[in-house]
């Protein structure tokens, strides 16, 4: 289903109308997409057979990210720590990534959406490899939302590569700051997450953007991934505006203006 382009007016207008300012929303979203095992086993089903529903949770997201106006969103789709679970599992979810980046990356770009990936990319399949280079190349109009894929992904994997890179280029240590930390990241021309969205319950971030996270606001959902909806995302949005962030400082005068 395709998500038709509406004015910015006429997306204030529908906001608001759903109880969210338009002019608080979160540009980047992180999402820990959790839970599609126990989807699956509580319908006495293998746990790719949750994978392979949470598809349509994606779709959903991606619909909601749009109307919002996010910009970015990064789904943790598959960890460092997932190459030990058992092969054949493994081995259906790589095959499903393909399905899914096949049958979706023509649609995508038809509603502004870029495809991006993050992560240890040389360690997955030639296959998985070749289609997200394809992939990549985006719409071919204006990019309204980056999806960003975090794949064969760990943050202490991401920060060691960050450091043996700055290793190589020889700075000293008084010369690495916070922003050279940034510049080295994977996510180094995205803006941070503002908002982490975890599925099923679990509180935690299972290494996933360690340093990204830093200032970001947490929403836990006990929905399992497959279920998770576009109705969840505005929830999520909202809990996020009746947040007073802070950033190790004072509060921000301008919250709930």
């Amino acid at each position: 289903m395709t998500t038709p382009r509406i004015s910015l007016k006429e997306r204030e207008r529908l906001l608001r109308a759903a109880g969210i300012d338009p002019h608080r929303i979160p540009e980047h979203v992180a999402i820990i997409m959790d839970g599609n095992g126990r989807w699956a086993k509580r319908r006495g089903e293998a746990r790719v057979f949750g994978h392979a529903h949470g598809v349509e949770s994606v779709r959903n997201v991606v619909e909601a990210a749009l109307e919002c106006g996010v910009r970015v969103v990064t789904l943790y789709a598959f960890s460092t720590e997932n190459w030990n679970r058992p092969k054949e599992e493994v081995d259906a979810l790589m095959d499903l990534l393909v399905k899914t980046l096949v049958d979706e990356a023509v649609e995508l770009g038809s509603k502004g959406v870029r495809l991006r990936a993050i992560g240890d990319l040389t360690s997955l399949p030639q296959a998985c490899q070749e289609e997200l280079e394809r992939a990549k190349k985006g719409p071919e109009g204006e990019v309204l939302l980056d999806v960003v894929l975090a794949l064969s992904y760990s943050a202490k994997w991401e920060m060691v590569e960050a450091i043996r890179q700055i290793m190589r280029e020889g700075l000293s240590p008084e010369q690495v700051l916070p922003s050279t930390i940034d510049k080295h990241l994977q996510t180094a021309d995205l803006p941070d997450p503002e908002l982490m969205i975890r599925t099923s319950g679990e509180h935690r971030i299972s290494n996933f953007m360690l340093w990204q996270l830093a200032y970001a606001e947490f929403h836990f959902t006990s929905v399992l991934w497959p279920d998770f909806r576009k109705k969840h995302f505005m929830d999520a949005i909202r809990d996020f505006q009746h947040r007073e962030r802070r950033f190790g400082a004072l509060p921000n005068p301008n919250h709930g203006r």
